[in-house]
C-alpha cells in the first residue's frame, strides 16, 4: 500500500495530480489508514501509470476515461475500436498543428513588415494590420 506522497513520488507527479484525477473518478483511494491517509494499492500504482502515458501522448480526461473503460472490460471491444479512437485523436492533432502554423506564418509575416524600430506606434504595420482583419477572416494575413 502506497500513501498519497508515495504513489506521486513514483509516478513523478504532484500529490495534487492524484487529487484531481481522484476528483474526476479516474483513481479511487484503496483505503484509508489509521490516521486517515488515502492508501494505494498496486492496482492503483498501475491505474495511474495507464493514466500518465494516456496523457503524455496527448489523450484528454475525457477520452483518458474512456479508454481506461476499454482497458477495464476488454472483452467487450475489439483492438478495431482502440486503434480508430486513436486514429481520431491523430486527425485531431494534425488539424491543431496545421492551425498553430497558421498562426505561426501569420505573425512571421506580420513581424517581417514591421520595421521595429525606436519610432512611434501610430503608423505600426502590425497595429494596423489587426486593426483591419476581416471579421470574415479568421487568419491575420493569408
Amino acid at each position: 500500500m502506497y500513501r498519497i506522497g508515495e504513489l506521486a513520488k513514483l509516478l513523478s507527479v504532484s500529490t495534487d495530480t492524484l487529487r484531481y484525477y481522484e476528483k474526476h473518478g479516474l483513481l479511487m483511494p484503496s483505503g484509508r489508514s489509521h490516521s486517515g491517509y488515502r492508501l494505494y494499492n498496486e492496482a492503483c500504482l498501475q491505474c495511474m501509470q495507464f493514466i500518465v502515458s494516456a496523457k503524455s501522448v496527448g489523450f484528454s480526461l475525457n477520452e483518458i476515461k474512456e479508454l481506461l473503460s476499454i482497458k477495464v472490460d476488454k472483452n467487450s471491444h475489439s483492438c478495431g475500436e482502440v486503434k480508430s479512437f486513436t486514429l481520431q485523436k491523430k486527425q485531431q492533432v494534425e488539424v491543431k498543428i496545421a492551425e498553430l502554423t497558421r498562426f505561426k506564418d501569420s505573425l512571421q509575416l506580420l513581424s517581417d513588415a514591421c520595421c521595429g524600430g525606436d519610432e512611434v506606434a501610430v503608423h505600426c504595420s502590425i497595429l494596423s494590420a489587426l486593426e483591419n482583419i476581416d471579421d470574415t477572416d479568421s487568419r491575420i494575413i493569408q
